[in-house]
C-alpha cells in the first residue's frame, strides 16, 4: 500500500550563478501527480560575509520569490520559506517541523563533479525521517 503524500519539501540553492532546476522541476511534477502541497525552501548562512547582506532573510526571500516567478508551478499549492544556518540541518529541521512526506533535492553541488552524492544530500538521506528523492545532476 502506498503512503499518501501531502507535503513535498524542495530545498533550492540560489547561490549558484545558474541555478539547476532539475530537482525543483521534479518536485513540481511530483506534487502535481500526487496532488500534494510543495514547500520550496532556501537556506541562508548565519552570516553573509561576501555579499554585504544585512537582512539575509529578506534578501533571500526576495531571491526565492524571483525564482518562483521565473519557474511557476501552475496549479500547485506552493509555499516558500527561508531558513538560516547549516543547510543539511535546516532541511532536516524543517522537514520534521512541517511533517514533510518527501524531500526532493539535488545529488550534489554542481561545482563538485567528482562526488556521487554531495555532503548535504548524503546527510539528508541518512538522517531524514521521511522519504528522500535525490535528483542526479
Amino acid at each position: 500500500m502506498s503512503q499518501d503524500t501531502n507535503l513535498i519539501l524542495c530545498p533550492v540553492n540560489l547561490r549558484h550563478l545558474e541555478v539547476d532546476t532539475r530537482a525543483y522541476d521534479e518536485a513540481v511534477a511530483m506534487a502535481e501527480r500526487r496532488d500534494a502541497k510543495l514547500l520550496v525552501a532556501t537556506i541562508a548562512p548565519e552570516m553573509e560575509r561576501n555579499l554585504n547582506i544585512w537582512d539575509s532573510e529578506t534578501y533571500w526571500g526576495e531571491q526565492l520569490q524571483k525564482f518562483i516567478s521565473e519557474h511557476p508551478a501552475e496549479g500547485i499549492e506552493l509555499e516558500t520559506v527561508v531558513r538560516k544556518g547549516a543547510v543539511h540541518r535546516q532541511i532536516l529541521k524543517l522537514a520534521r517541523e512541517r511533517k514533510v512526506d518527501v524531500i526532493v533535492l539535488e545529488s550534489a553541488n554542481p561545482k563538485v563533479q567528482d562526488y556521487l552524492l554531495g555532503t548535504t544530500a548524503s546527510h539528508v538521506v541518512t538522517h531524514a525521517e521521511c522519504s528522500v528523492y535525490v535528483v542526479r545532476g
